[in-house]
């Protein structure tokens, strides 16, 4: 039985992943900054997938403390790690010269931090099985600067330096990196932007994505997927 971990998994895409790596056979490890959705979401996948063997832990990997509290929870639980899905993130918008005090620290610790440090404690295991696959949700913000990315922007710039620069290093390891930067995708996020969701992309699209991609045999990776709304960014 394959093991994944994905995190930010109560809504949005990372949910929506979850629920394909569970359909596929997987057994999953989530965990989630609200203690409440967290529950919610386990009871659902319980009901829906009865078999499955999901483990969820509370936790803000904003907090380098509850990182480490996280993976070494997970790696009590599962003896190796097939799939780590660094998803947690937060989008708040901004201008460099009059954005908040704080708010690039805010935006570094939750969208490139949280992935560092966990990918950091999970990658021993990987390494003693000698393969495994990393997707980092990356974003169109790494790629390109736009209006009011701000802050925002420079960390999902970061995280895609990140994946690359893990990428390189993991080749002798036959460890995959792969980063998914998104468009507009119809998550909680967009849900009262008044923009028509035939617009944007849907969350279950990125999952189709990342399954395609670690699908691929042992020997193939996909390093970089962008997707965008047929009609280009919003």
């Amino acid at each position: 039985m394959p093991y994944a971990i994905i995190t930010g998994a109560t809504q949005g895409m990372g949910k929506v992943i979850a629920e394909k790596l569970l359909a596929e056979g997987f057994s999953i490890a989530v965990c989630a900054r609200n203690k409440k959705k967290l529950a919610a979401v386990v009871s659902e996948w319980n009901e829906k997938y009865p078999t499955a063997s999901i483990i969820a832990y509370n936790a803000d990997l904003s907090i380098k403390e509850e990182v480490s509290a996280f993976a070494d929870f997970v790696l009590s639980e599962f003896n190796e790690i097939d799939l780590l899905v660094n998803n947690a993130g937060m989008y708040l918008p901004g201008e460099l010269a009059d954005e908040p005090e704080g708010l690039l620290e805010t935006m570094i610790g939750i969208n490139l931090y949280s992935a560092y440090r966990l990918t950091r404690k999970i990658l021993p295991v990987m390494k003693r099985k000698n393969g495994g696959h990393i997707f980092n949700m990356c974003s169109v913000a790494s790629l390109k600067a736009y209006p009011h990315g701000g802050a925002y922007s420079i960390s999902k710039y970061a995280l895609l330096g990140f994946s690359e620069n893990l990428r390189e290093e993991l080749k002798p390891n036959n460890i995959k990196v792969t980063a998914i930067c998104p468009g507009a995708t119809y998550t909680p996020s967009w849900y009262s932007s008044g923009v028509a969701p035939e617009r944007i992309m849907e969350a279950a699209d990125i999952a189709a994505m990342l399954w395609s991609a670690y699908s691929l045999s042992p020997q193939a990776n996909v390093e970089t997927i962008v997707l965008r709304p047929v009609k280009g960014d919003l």
